[in-house]
C-alpha cells in the first residue's frame, strides 16, 4: 500500500510534456543558437574592419590637391641633377617625421612605409647612399633629417631603444638578451649596438632592423599648441647637425 501511495504521489507531481512541444522547444533553441552565432560573427567582422567615417567634399579636394602637389614635386625633382652624396665622414642620418601624411601620394606613402615612419614623431636611422638620398628627397616636406652625433645616438638607444619579439615591443635593458639575438653579428651588448649604428659597420642593416623605430615624445603643453610646436621644430627637410637639437627636444 505504501508503494502504491508513493507511485501515485510521483505521478501527480511529474507532469509529462507532449512530444510535439519538446520538438518545438528543440527547434526554437536551435534557431536561437544559430542567431547568436551569426550575431557573434557579425560583431567580429565589424570590430575587425575600420568604422565608416563620413568624409566631406572639402576633404576630398584637399587630399586631391596634396596628391597633385606631391606628384608635381617628384616629377620636377626627376629632371633636376641628383643630390650630391655628402663626404665620407657623414655616413649616418637620423630621420624624424614631423608632419601629418594624410592624403599624400602613393609614392610618398610607400617611402614612409619603407623607412618605418608610420607614426608622427617617430624616427629611424638611415645609411647615407644615393638611393637613401633619393628616398629622402621624395618625403622631404614631411620629415626632418640630418647627421646625428654620438651623444644623440647613445641617448636615443639607451632611453628609447626597443626591439620586437612576436607582437611585443621589448626594451633593450639586458645585454644577455642582445647577445642572444645579435651575437652572431658580433654585437653582445648595448655599447656594441651603439658603436655599430654610429660607425655604420658591416652589420648596420641587421642592427637597424633589430631596433624598432623610435617613438619620440612631445611635451603636453607643446602638443596643445600645434602651431607653436611646428614653429619650434622648424621647417622640414635637411638640417645637417641641427637634427641633434630636434632629438634633444623630442627625446
Amino acid at each position: 500500500s505504501s508503494e502504491q501511495s508513493s507511485f501515485t504521489f510521483l505521478t501527480t507531481i511529474i507532469k509529462l510534456v507532449p512530444e510535439y512541444l519538446l520538438k518545438k522547444r528543440k527547434a526554437y533553441q536551435a534557431i536561437k543558437a544559430t542567431q547568436a552565432k551569426l550575431a557573434l560573427l557579425e560583431k567580429r567582422k565589424v570590430s575587425k574592419g575600420k568604422p565608416l567615417k563620413f568624409k566631406r567634399l572639402e576633404d576630398f579636394l584637399k587630399d586631391s590637391h596634396k596628391k597633385h602637389r606631391d606628384d608635381s614635386r617628384i616629377r620636377r625633382a626627376d629632371h633636376r641633377p641628383a643630390t650630391p652624396v655628402p663626404p665620407a665622414t657623414n655616413k649616418l642620418a637620423f630621420v624624424v617625421r614631423i608632419r601629418e601624411i594624410k592624403g599624400v601620394s602613393a609614392k610618398v606613402m610607400k617611402v614612409i612605409q619603407m623607412l618605418r615612419l608610420r607614426k608622427i614623431f617617430s624616427g629611424t636611422f638611415v645609411k647615407i647612399s644615393k638611393t637613401s638620398l633619393a628616398m629622402l628627397k621624395v618625403i622631404e616636406p614631411y620629415v626632418a633629417w640630418g647627421f646625428p652625433n654620438l651623444k644623440s645616438v647613445r641617448e636615443l638607444i639607451l632611453k628609447r631603444g626597443q626591439t620586437r619579439i612576436g607582437r611585443r615591443r621589448v626594451p633593450l635593458t639586458d645585454n644577455t638578451f642582445i647577445e642572444q639575438h645579435m651575437g652572431h653579428h658580433g654585437i653582445i651588448c648595448l655599447e656594441d649596438l651603439i658603436h655599430e649604428i654610429y660607425s655604420v659597420g658591416k652589420s648596420f642593416r641587421a642592427a637597424n632592423n633589430f631596433l624598432q623605430p623610435f617613438k619620440l615624445s612631445v611635451a603636453r603643453h607643446a602638443a596643445r599648441d600645434k602651431a607653436g610646436l611646428l614653429k619650434d621644430l622648424g621647417a622640414p627637410g635637411f638640417r645637417s647637425a641641427g637634427i641633434n637639437g630636434i632629438i634633444r627636444q623630442l627625446n
